[in-house]
């Protein structure tokens, strides 16, 4: 499972023009689902995008994570964070998660964030989306587990 997290002062995210998710700071969260993933996989993802510090203490430096900072989740399906580039001039989504169970671990992965009284918003899985940002720093991350 992959995330890539983007620190944001704003995001949102609409399908046909309707915005369907927004939050105004904390983190959006591209999600990718593998193959090899499963609900452990997506807890110990979930444990580290929040514990993941990147918001600034009063000192300014990197030192809270989104629910110390009183921030918010935005967490957009992403399948093609799991392609392979590593051949050719088209990318391959064979390792990809196909889309039931990969739209099973990523509500799973929504409602785990909830769980632990984290705002968090959603884009529609599989849709069309739009994904607006303002990237607070520019700050992002890769994270994989």
């Amino acid at each position: 499972m992959i995330a890539l997290i983007q620190r944001v002062t704003h995001a949102s995210v609409a399908v046909d023009e309707q915005i369907v998710g927004q939050i105004n700071g904390g983190l959006l969260v591209l999600l990718g689902v593998e193959k090899h993933d499963n609900e452990q996989t997506a807890k110990r993802l979930r444990d580290k995008v929040l514990g993941y510090r990147i918001f600034s203490d009063e000192q300014g430096k990197m030192n809270l994570n989104v629910q110390q900072a009183g921030g918010s989740l935005l967490v957009v399906s992403q399948f093609t964070l799991a392609a392979d580039t590593k051949k050719g001039m088209r990318p391959s989504f064979s390792g990809g998660a196909e889309p039931t169970r990969a739209e099973q671990l990523y509500e799973y992965f929504v409602d785990l964030s909830r769980q632990q009284g984290v705002v968090t918003k959603t884009g529609q899985f599989a849709a069309d989306m739009q994904v607006s940002l303002t990237n607070d720093g520019p700050v992002t991350f890769w994270l994989q587990v």
